[in-house]
C-alpha cells in the first residue's frame, strides 16, 4: 500500500480522453475521499463536497452553505467569502446546494492565490463560526425596528427562495422532481420553501452540520497543473485532527410506483391577465445506479427527442399548437436514480390532456416506427464533438468534470466512470450498428415506464395576495402569543443583528485573511494574437492559437445598415437563418445537416458604444465550430443558410415566435438585474437602445405584437425580413474572424478566401437611427415577491475622463458598500454596481430583493460614500487585485478568438489596455474620492428602472413618469 500525507492510493491510471493522469486516494485516519486529476491546464480547481440529503424543505443544506462562508476558526470575519471576492485572482469562487449535495469548488490560475482559497474553505467547512447572528441573516429571523410597527420575516435565503417561488418554470422544476420521489428526499426543496424556512430552529440548523460536514462524508477533488503532492499535504494539515465516524448519508431509493401519478399546483399570476396559461410536465424516474453506457445512452437519447428544433418530441409538441414552448429539466443524471421530465408552457388549461396524450403517444410511436437516420446520427456527433472539444466557456473545464464525476462517485460508484467516454461511446456505436438501441430504451424506460407522473401549474391570479396573507397571519399569531417583554426582546434582537452587520471588521481579524501582495501581479497585460486582412470588401481576422483541430468561425453582420424600424425583427432573422431551412432542405433536414457535420453554428449579437467617437457599434454575428476536415462543409451551410434560408415558411416563424416569447417571459425573475440595466442604458445611448430593442422588454412586448401581425398581414412581415438579409448580406458589411492554429490555416485561408468573394459586391450604406426619449422614472410589473431595482448614471455626460481606477473603486463598492448595505441588511439576494466603461454608464443595481425606496435611498447615498472615504491601504490592494482578476479572466481558445474580434470592433488597442492596467495598479484614494464627486449628480440625475410587484411599485414614494406591466 503506497501511504503519503496520511493518504492511501486507491488507483492510478491515465485518462486519454482528458489527457490526464487520475489518482484515487482514502485518507487512512478519517475516510475521506480525494480524487486528484493532474493536467497541463493553469486554470486550476479544488472542490470540498458532502453529501447533504435534506429531511424537509427549510431549506437547512442552503442556508448551512451560505453560512459556513460567514466566518471561522482561522479566520474569525463576518464574511470570508466577501473578503476572498474583494482580493483575489479567481476564476471561480462560489457554492453549490443540490437536491443530495452540498460543493464548496473554487478556481485560480495563480497557484498561492489557489492555495489561499483552499485554505479559507477548509477552514470554512471544518471550522465555522456557525452563530446564532449568522443563521438569521442568512436564514430567517423575526424583525421589528419599534414595537409599534409590523413584524416581518428577513433573510437572505428566505428572500432568494421568495424569489424563486415567483418563478414559474423553477416552481415546475421542483415539483417535478417531488411528484417522482415523493418518499424520500428528492420529495423535499433543498434549496427551501419560503413557507417552511421559518420552520428552522437553530438548533436543527446546528444539527446538521454535525451530522453532514465530517471528513468521513467528504469527497474531495483537486485538478490542474499544481503540484499533487502538495495537495495531500493541504488536506491532511485540516483532516489529520478528525477520527474516522460513521456518516448515515446514504441517498434512499424511491419505491417504484405501479400506476402513473398526477400533480396540480397554482402559480402566479396578475388578477388583469386576461388569458392566463398553463404548464405541465410529464416525468419518469429511469433506473438507479445506472451504468455509465447508460447514463452517455440516456443524455444522447435527450438530444435524440428535444436537443434540437428538429427533434421528433419537441417538434411534434411544438408542430400541435398547443403550446407556446418546451418545458422540463430533460434528462437529469445527476441523481441517485435519473429523472426525465419533459412538457410544455404557454398551454391553455384546458388542453393540458390533451398534451400529456400527445407526449406519451409519440414516445409510443417513436418507439414502434423507430428514429430516423440521420436523427441519431446528429444527436450522436452533437454529443461527441461537446466531449471531446470540452469547451465549458467561462466555466472552469476542471469543474465541469468534477460535477459529472460526482454522478457517479456521490453514489459510492467510481467517480471516473463519468470522465471516460471513449469505450461507453464505441459500445453505443456498436448498438446502433445493431438496429433498435434508442428505440428500446424508450419502450423499456418511458413507454412501458409506471413509474410517472404528470404535473399541472394552473394560473392562480389571487396566489400572491394568499401567500402575503398567509404571512401577515403567520406573524400576527406568533405576534400576538408574544408578552410585551418577548415583543421588545425581538425589537431588540433586530437592533443587535443590525449592529452586528453595521460593525466593520477589526484590523486584527482581516489580517487573518491570506491575500495576495501587488508584486504578486503580473504588469503586462495579456495580448492575444491578431492578424488583420482582407478580402475584397470583406475584412478577415486570424488568430494564432491551438484549438486541438478545431475550427472557430465568426462571421459577423453590420447592423447599422438596417433601418431603426427593421431592429426588432433581427432576432428572428438570426433564429430563421438556422431554423426554417433552405432552398434544398427543410428545417429537419438542415439541422441534421449541421448536427452531422459541425460543432454547431448559432447567433450572437455585439452591441457597444466606441469609445471616444460616440457613435455606436452593432452586429448580428453567426458563430460556427467544426473539425478542420470539416471546413468545406461549414462554409457550405453557411452560403446556403445565408442565401436561401426560407423566410417564407409563415408556420415554422410563427412557431419561432411562440417560442421565443414564451422563453423570454420564463427567465424575466431570473436575470432581472440586466434586463433593469439594459432599460437603464438604453435611455442613455444608442448601442444599449438597439440592444433593449433586440433582447430587452421592447422585444418582449414586440414579439407579442409579431405574433399578431403575422395572422393579420403575414405578407409585410416577410418583406421586412427579406428586408434585412438583402441589406445585411454583402461582403462591404462582413467580417470573418477565424481561431485555429497556424498549421490549419493555410489550408482554410483559401476557402474562407472563396467563401467571402461569393458574396454580393453591393456597397451597403450605413443608416442613422433616431432614438426615442425615455420615460423615467419607470417601473415594470409582473407577479413576484420580490424586486429588482436599478439607477444609472453617465459619467461622461459631465466630463468625467475614464480611468482604470474607477473600476477599482467600483470593485470596493460592490464589495463593502452595495453587499453590506443591500445584501446583508436589507436582505437582498445580490447588491451590484456596473460600468461600461466604452458607454460611460455607471449603474448600481439588486437582485431578488425584498425593498424598492430602501435600496435606491441606498444607491443616492453612494457618491457620499465615496467622497468621504477614508481608505485602508489593504482595502485598496484587495481591491486592485481583484479588478486585475477580472482583467485577466481566464479564455478558451474559441473565447480568446472572440474577445479580439470585438476589440477590434471598439478600436481597443493592446497599448490601451496597457495604460488602463497601469491605472488599475497605481489606483489611490483619491481615485476613490473623484469618483464620489463624479457621482454628486446621481441622486438627482440618476435613471430609474425597477422590476417588482404591483403591490410594492404602488407603496412606492416614486412618482412614477412610467408603469408597465409585462406578465
Amino acid at each position: 500500500m503506497t501511504t503519503l500525507h496520511g493518504f492511501e492510493l486507491i488507483r492510478d491510471e491515465h485518462i486519454p480522453e482528458i489527457n490526464s493522469r487520475a489518482r484515487l486516494y482514502r485518507h487512512l485516519r478519517t475516510g475521506a475521499r480525494l480524487l486528484s486529476i493532474e493536467n497541463d491546464d493553469e486554470n486550476k480547481v479544488f472542490s470540498i463536497n458532502f453529501r447533504t440529503p435534506p429531511g424537509d424543505s427549510s431549506g437547512v443544506a442552503h442556508i448551512m452553505e451560505h453560512s459556513v462562508l460567514c466566518g471561522s476558526r482561522k479566520y474569525p470575519v463576518k464574511e470570508p467569502f466577501v473578503e476572498l471576492m474583494k482580493g483575489s485572482l479567481n476564476t471561480f469562487l462560489n457554492a453549490f446546494t443540490f437536491p443530495d449535495k452540498t460543493c464548496y469548488p473554487v478556481a485560480s490560475q495563480n497557484v498561492k492565490d489557489f492555495y489561499n482559497l483552499i485554505d479559507v474553505y477548509l477552514d470554512a467547512v471544518f471550522y465555522p463560526n456557525l452563530s446564532r447572528h449568522t443563521f438569521e441573516q442568512e436564514g430567517w429571523h423575526y424583525e421589528l425596528d419599534r414595537p409599534e410597527e409590523e413584524m416581518s420575516f428577513k433573510g437572505v435565503v428566505f428572500n432568494e427562495m421568495k424569489g424563486a417561488y415567483s418563478t414559474p418554470d423553477e416552481v415546475l422544476s421542483q415539483q417535478s422532481q417531488a411528484v417522482v420521489f415523493p418518499d424520500v428526499t428528492y420529495g423535499q426543496d433543498s434549496g427551501g420553501d419560503p413557507r417552511r424556512i421559518p420552520d428552522l430552529t437553530y438548533e436543527a440548523f446546528t444539527a446538521f452540520h454535525e451530522r453532514y460536514y465530517h471528513p468521513s462524508n467528504a469527497m474531495v477533488y483537486f485538478y490542474g497543473d499544481d503540484d499533487p503532492e502538495q495537495r495531500l499535504a493541504i488536506l491532511d494539515v485540516y483532516l489529520k485532527d478528525f477520527n474516522r465516524r460513521d456518516v448515515h448519508s446514504a441517498i434512499p431509493l424511491q419505491q417504484r410506483f405501479p400506476a402513473p401519478r398526477r400533480m396540480t399546483t397554482p402559480y402566479e399570476v396578475t388578477p388583469d391577465d386576461e388569458a392566463p396559461t398553463a404548464m405541465l410536465t410529464v416525468n419518469w424516474m429511469l433506473p438507479e445506479g445506472a451504468t455509465p453506457l447508460e447514463k452517455l445512452a440516456f443524455g444522447i437519447l435527450n438530444e435524440i427527442l428535444i436537443g434540437t428544433s428538429a427533434a421528433p418530441l419537441r417538434k411534434a409538441l411544438i408542430d400541435s399548437g398547443l403550446g407556446e414552448d418546451l418545458a422540463g429539466r430533460g434528462m437529469d443524471t445527476g441523481l441517485a436514480q435519473m429523472l426525465f421530465s419533459v412538457g410544455m408552457k404557454g398551454v391553455k388549461p384546458a388542453d393540458v390532456d390533451r398534451v400529456e396524450s400527445l407526449i406519451l403517444e409519440t414516445l409510443k410511436k417513436l418507439s414502434v416506427q423507430g428514429i430516423d437516420g440521420d436523427t441519431i446520427a446528429a444527436a450522436m456527433n452533437t454529443v461527441e464533438f461537446s466531449l471531446r472539444e470540452n469547451n465549458t466557456g467561462s466555466f472552469p473545464r476542471g469543474l465541469a468534470m468534477m460535477l459529472r464525476a460526482m454522478d457517479s462517485w456521490l453514489y459510492d460508484r467510481d467517480p471516473l466512470d463519468m470522465i471516460r467516454f471513449e469505450q461507453p461511446l464505441n459500445e453505443i456505436k456498436a448498438k446502433i450498428r445493431a438496429g433498435r438501441f434508442f428505440e428500446g430504451l424508450i419502450e423499456t424506460h418511458l413507454v412501458n415506464n409506471p413509474h410517472r407522473g404528470t404535473v399541472i401549474l394552473l394560473p392562480d391570479a389571487n396566489l400572491a395576495v394568499q401567500r402575503e396573507a398567509e404571512e401577515k397571519l403567520r406573524l400576527k399569531t406568533v405576534r400576538d402569543g408574544m408578552s410585551v417583554s418577548q415583543v421588545e426582546e425581538v425589537v431588540q434582537h433586530t437592533r443587535e443583528l443590525k449592529l452586528r452587520q453595521q460593525t466593520p471588521d477589526s484590523p486584527e481579524a482581516l489580517a487573518t485573511i491570506p491575500v495576495l501582495t501587488i508584486a504578486d501581479l503580473d504588469q503586462e497585460t495579456r495580448k492575444i494574437p491578431s492578424i488583420e486582412m482582407q478580402q475584397g470588401d470583406a475584412r478577415m481576422l486570424h488568430h494564432d492559437l491551438f484549438t486541438n483541430g478545431i475550427l472557430y468561425l465568426d462571421l459577423g453582420f453590420d447592423l447599422h445598415t438596417l433601418p431603426q424600424e427593421l431592429l426588432p425583427y433581427v432576432p428572428l432573422f438570426a433564429n430563421a437563418l438556422l431554423e426554417t431551412g433552405t432552398d434544398r432542405l427543410d428545417f429537419v433536414q438542415l439541422v441534421q445537416r449541421i448536427g452531422r457535420n459541425t460543432g454547431g453554428i448559432y447567433h450572437a449579437l455585439f452591441h457597444s458604444m466606441v469609445p471616444s467617437t460616440g457613435k455606436s457599434t452593432n452586429w448580428l454575428i453567426l458563430r460556427g465550430k467544426a473539425m478542420v476536415p470539416q471546413t468545406t462543409e461549414l462554409l457550405s451551410i453557411l452560403r446556403d443558410v445565408l442565401r436561401s434560408a426560407r423566410l417564407d415558411d409563415r408556420e415554422r416563424l410563427r412557431q419561432m415566435v411562440l417560442e421565443e416569447k414564451a422563453g423570454f417571459e420564463s427567465m424575466l425573475t431570473e436575470v432581472g438585474h440586466r434586463i433593469v440595466n439594459l432599460r437603464i442604458k438604453a435611455g442613455l445611448n444608442e448601442a444599449d437602445w438597439a440592444a433593449e430593442q433586440m433582447t430587452g422588454v421592447s422585444q418582449l412586448l414586440f414579439l407579442r405584437e409579431l405574433a399578431e401581425q403575422m395572422e393579420k398581414d403575414w405578407p409585410a412581415v416577410q418583406a421586412r425580413l427579406e428586408q434585412i438579409r438583402s441589406l445585411l448580406v454583402c461582403q462591404s458589411n462582413l467580417i470573418a474572424n477565424v481561431t485555429v492554429d497556424a498549421d490549419n490555416w493555410r489550408g482554410i485561408e483559401p476557402q474562407l478566401r472563396a467563401f467571402l468573394d461569393d458574396f454580393s459586391k453591393e456597397t451597403a450604406a450605413a443608416t442613422i437611427w433616431q432614438r426615442p426619449s425615455a420615460e423615467r422614472p419607470e417601473a415594470i410589473t409582473l407577479p413576484s415577491q420580490v424586486n429588482f431595482v436599478g439607477k444609472g448614471f453617465d459619467l461622461y455626460r459631465d466630463g468625467y475622463p475614464f480611468r482604470g481606477s474607477l473600476l477599482v473603486a467600483l470593485q470596493y463598492v460592490r464589495s463593502t458598500w452595495l453587499w453590506e448595505r443591500v445584501r446583508v441588511q436589507g436582505g437582498a439576494y445580490g447588491g451590484m454596481g456596473a460600468f461600461d466603461r466604452y458607454s460611460g454608464i455607471f449603474s448600481l443595481l439588486s437582485y431578488r430583493d425584498p425593498n424598492l425606496d430602501k435600496t435606491l435611498s441606498i444607491y443616492d447615498q453612494t457618491a457620499n460614500f465615496l467622497r468621504t472615504l477614508n481608505l485602508d491601504t489593504a482595502e485598496l490592494n484587495k481591491s486592485i487585485i481583484g479588478v486585475i482578476g477580472e482583467l485577466d479572466a481566464y479564455l478558451l481558445p474559441d473565447a480568446k478568438g472572440y474577445t479580439a474580434l470585438t476589440r477590434h470592433l471598439l478600436g481597443v488597442t493592446d497599448e490601451e489596455r496597457q495604460q488602463m492596467r497601469d491605472e488599475v495598479l497605481s489606483a489611490n484614494e483619491a481615485d476613490f474620492h473623484a469618483l464620489g464627486e463624479a457621482l454628486e449628480q446621481f441622486k438627482e440625475r440618476g435613471e430609474v428602472v425597477v422590476m417588482g410587484s404591483p403591490q410594492a411599485v404602488e407603496a412606492s414614494k416614486v412618482t412614477w413618469a412610467a408603469v408597465k406591466r409585462i406578465l
